[in-house]
């Protein structure tokens, strides 16, 4: 079993910052590839960034020059950096695994649970 644990999310003020965390655990054998997906109320979850282990990063348009993804495969940590925030940022953060599972030896995407990101005007 793997288990992904987010951390990070909270309240703050347009032109504020926070970093989030994703942590996971159990039955891991490599990380392909870790990613961050936002939903905000009433609207579809969109990929906020990505990256590949040791390979290119991406960013959605809306966060480009404000968030950074980076990974800590050691850790099996993603985390998202994310600056100048905006009120149009605010959502529920999700992190996303692309790992090869050391039990089943299979391939297969695993979520998080969501951390609430509120940027107040």
């Amino acid at each position: 079993q793997v288990q992904l644990v987010e951390s990070g999310g909270g309240l703050v003020q347009a032109g504020g910052s926070l970093r989030l965390s994703c942590a996971a655990s159990g039955s891991i054998f490599s990380i392909c590839a870790m990613a961050w997906y936002r939903q905000a109320a009433g609207k579809q979850r969109e990929l906020v960034a990505g990256i590949i282990s040791g390979g290119p990063t991406n960013y959605a348009d809306s966060v480009k020059g404000r968030f950074t993804i980076s990974g800590d495969n050691a850790k099996n940590t993603v985390y998202l950096q994310m600056n100048s925030l905006k009120p149009e940022d605010t959502a529920v953060y999700y992190c996303n695994l692309d790992l090869i599972n050391r039990d089943l030896q299979r391939r297969s995407d695993y979520w998080g649970q969501g951390t609430q990101v509120t940027v107040s005007s």
